[in-house]
């Protein structure tokens, strides 16, 4: 008998992967292509199409409410690497010790939230902060705190990161789970080792358990750029990028001018300033934390 493993026919490779080929290609691809091609245009949606060639990309280099959109997501960014990543950390260690009981529970608490809608988080958490009836403000009134109750989603100083917490919360899920997965191919041997050494709690999380997943930490955080760099939905429900533009990011600024105010061809603009931006921020994370690859 033949053990040798058999390869299966390149026709057959192919014919496996043409599907998830040409699914990818419709959904990805070809708007990216067709994105390209009407941001060149001046076009409201009617058959007439004016060619402008770069002015699209002109106009949007001095569009104000662009850099104020690109802000806004960079600050969401920010404490989404920080709460995200961070929290998401912190708790796969904290549960893959031996002091936790109910992992299981634990885990599947922290995982809910990820996979609900993110309609139906924005709404939940505009309901907590709603100044009437909301959670959030019935919370301090009951501690006596009246003097900080205010409209938290009203208020152009605070709004950004109002909408971020919720933003914050649901993902933190995500990345424990992608955490705890690396955990698992740490060998016990090494944490062992560690614990006969001395190095206990942090000092094992500092020194041993952080250095074997820096590479998982790394994509972490690449997958939270590309993620945050798009977020529409929260927003969009809690605040519709109000008050003015304190809240409003990018996704929503390309969807306002597209099927708001019937702009394609500079909603198209935006559409690839937003890519072109968010592969440059990647890029720039990627080599500063590449310090320590041969």
């Amino acid at each position: 008998m033949n053990n040798k493993l058999i390869r299966p026919k390149n026709i057959v490779i192919y014919g496996f992967l043409m599907p998830g080929i040409i699914i990818y290609a419709f959904i990805v691809v070809i708007p990216m292509i067709l994105a390209m091609r009407f941001s060149l245009f001046n076009w409201s949606g009617g058959p007439k199409m004016h060619f402008s060639g770069f002015g699209n990309y002109l106009t949007l280099v001095q569009d104000k409410t662009f850099w104020i959109s690109l802000k806004n997501n960079l600050v969401i960014i920010f404490f989404s690497v920080i709460g995200q990543v961070g929290i998401g950390f912190l708790l796969s260690v904290f549960l893959s010790s031996k002091l936790v009981k109910f992992k299981g529970f634990h885990r599947t608490v922290i995982f809910i939230p990820v996979i609900l809608s993110s309609v139906v988080i924005g709404f939940l958490w505009t309901m907590i902060y709603n100044k009437d009836y909301g959670l959030l403000n019935w919370a301090l009134n009951s501690l006596h705190l009246s003097s900080l109750i205010q409209p938290w989603l009203d208020d152009p100083k605070i709004v950004i990161y109002m909408v971020t917490i919720p933003i914050v919360w649901q993902y933190i899920g995500l990345y424990m789970v992608i955490f705890m997965s690396s955990l698992q191919s740490i060998p016990k041997e090494i944490l062992e080792v560690a614990e006969l050494d001395g190095a206990t709690g942090w000092k094992k999380t500092r020194y041993i358990t952080f250095p074997l997943l820096y590479d998982t930490v790394k994509v972490a955080i690449m997958l939270c750029i590309a993620g945050n760099m798009k977020v529409f939905d929260h927003i969009f429900v809690m605040t519709g990028g109000g008050p003015g533009t304190s809240s409003t990011v990018m996704a929503q600024y390309a969807y306002n001018n597209s099927f708001v105010m019937f702009k394609l061809g500079y909603g198209s603009a935006v559409s690839i300033g937003i890519m072109v931006i968010s592969l440059l921020l990647i890029l720039v994370s990627r080599k500063l934390m590449g310090g320590n690859e041969k």
